[in-house]
């Protein structure tokens, strides 16, 4: 069922309801007035006879004795006169004797020869007065007038039901606007949809959709991106590990070794580069990571520092503990993050130079800030901001350019900040600020320090 008949139905329904409970209120009143009115004309025409009958000359009553005055009838109305004996005195209809004799004074109904009758019985100077209608001209009546009522009902609702259909027609045009609008659109456009003129109520699914192309021309960006990041950065270990594999196939003995040794680190800084456009793509695509364990401050550190190069594991300089805190972040992205902060330490430090990792817990407790320093001949204050884009090399023979560009990614993706300074004495020093989960003790988290007597630390 179309919105548009929906509309009318639910709206047409409750206006007839309500329509109908207003005629059926107004024809039960109009019923009650009409017939207390036709009562009060009764009870006012013997009150008339009553009159008329008191201010009669003496020589009208001493007929009257003798036989009874004839009042001229009207058509549905019967009056009858008794005197003090009980005697008729005046009447409009001689064959309405048992309809118009003289009982308890008031209202009554009546019924003769299968004909209803609305007796009025009134006493005055002795004299009964007994008027009737006909139950049938009072029926009459009130179909008349329940006809002109319910006309003007009945056209006033018909018309209400157009101009409700004429309404629910125009107020919708707006999505009809819009449906003919996206039909009319390229499969391939990724503009926004014109939100000019368009009522606050469809605004919001305007909005959402407009939002919705955003977020699916950013898809189309990040893998066209990928893509091209792809094509570029794989084309040359590939070509270096095709060169090394013919050059090991022509010559013999330490050369073709040689040549193969080669091919095998093509291979392995391929993978490495892959893993990392992988990542990246992972981490820029929104994909769901699972939360898995807790994402602890300590173990984060710990695994971070596994997965570096075990043979470089005596450069760090660690503190005693670290911060029992829980991260805000999903655990695979914390550790990914610092790993490469890690690596980039050691591959761009001085050869044998320690490499400082430390944390410090901002004032309001809210976040985190793993920090890494090497000792190595650092880069320019120009290049700084540069460090963190996509195969920016600051050696174009080292590394492939995407470890810092992941990191940024991931800090930017949880809502944290990744920044480089040069500290005096030489070197770089990377700042990966992670949020904290809140309203958790250090016992509620499952947080605990990395190894026996160590204690939390605001800063180390």
């Amino acid at each position: 069922m179309s919105l548009r008949t929906r509309l009318v139905l639910t709206l047409g329904v409750t206006l007839m309801l309500l329509w109908g409970l207003a005629a059926a209120w107004l024809m039960r009143d109009l019923y009650q007035q009409v017939e207390t009115t036709l009562d009060q004309r009764l009870a006012q025409s013997a009150r008339m006879v009553a009159g008329l009958m008191a201010q009669l000359p003496v020589d009208v009553w001493e007929q009257a004795d003798h036989r009874a005055l004839s009042i001229p009838p009207i058509e549905g109305l019967a009056c009858q006169v008794h005197s003090p004996r009980g005697e008729i005195i005046a009447r409009t209809h001689t064959d309405m004797d048992g309809i118009l004799k003289a009982r308890e004074p008031g209202h009554a109904y009546r019924e003769e020869g299968g004909m209803t009758w609305r007796v009025f019985t009134y006493e005055r100077d002795g004299l009964t007065i007994t008027t009737a209608d006909r139950m049938d001209e009072r029926d009459l009546l009130m179909r008349n007038v329940l006809e002109v009522a319910v006309v003007p009902f009945v056209v006033a609702l018909a018309g209400s039901l157009l101009a409700l259909w004429a309404g629910v027609v125009r107020g919708l045009r707006p999505l009809d606007r819009l449906r003919e609008a996206l039909a009319r659109r390229d499969p391939e456009a990724l503009a926004p949809v014109v939100t000019h003129g368009v009522p606050s109520e469809i605004r919001p699914l305007v909005e959402t959709l407009n939002q919705l192309l955003a977020r699916i021309q950013q898809a189309i960006v990040r893998e066209q991106h990928f893509t091209n990041d792809a094509a570029h950065e794989l084309r040359t270990p590939l070509t270096a590990i095709k060169t090394h594999l013919q050059v090991a196939g022509r010559v013999e003995g330490e050369a073709s070794r040689q040549a193969l040794a080669q091919a095998e680190e093509g291979v392995a800084r391929l993978s490495r580069t892959l893993d990392q456009l992988l990542m990246l793509a992972r981490v820029e695509g929104r994909l769901h990571f699972e939360e898995g364990e807790a994402s602890r401050a300590d173990d984060v550190v710990e695994l971070a520092l596994r997965d570096a190069s075990a043979s470089d594991r005596a450069r760090f300089t660690l503190p005693p503990a670290w911060p029992e805190a829980r991260l805000a972040v999903p655990r695979e992205l914390a550790i990914t993050a610092l790993r490469n902060l890690l690596d980039n330490a050691l591959h761009h430090g001085s050869g044998e130079g320690p490499v400082e990792v430390s944390s410090r817990l901002d004032e309001a407790g809210e976040a985190l800030t793993y920090r890494v320093r090497d000792h190595g001949p650092g880069v320019d204050d120009d290049q700084l901001e540069q460090l963190p884009r996509r195969f920016w090399r600051a050696s174009r023979r080292q590394g492939s350019g995407l470890g810092l560009a992941i990191v940024a990614a991931i800090a930017e993706r949880v809502g944290g900040r990744l920044a480089f300074s040069r500290p005096e004495g030489g070197g770089l020093e990377a700042r990966l600020t992670l949020p904290l989960k809140q309203g958790l003790r250090p016992s509620e988290s499952g947080a605990g320090t990395t190894g026996p007597g160590r204690k939390p630390a605001r800063d180390q």
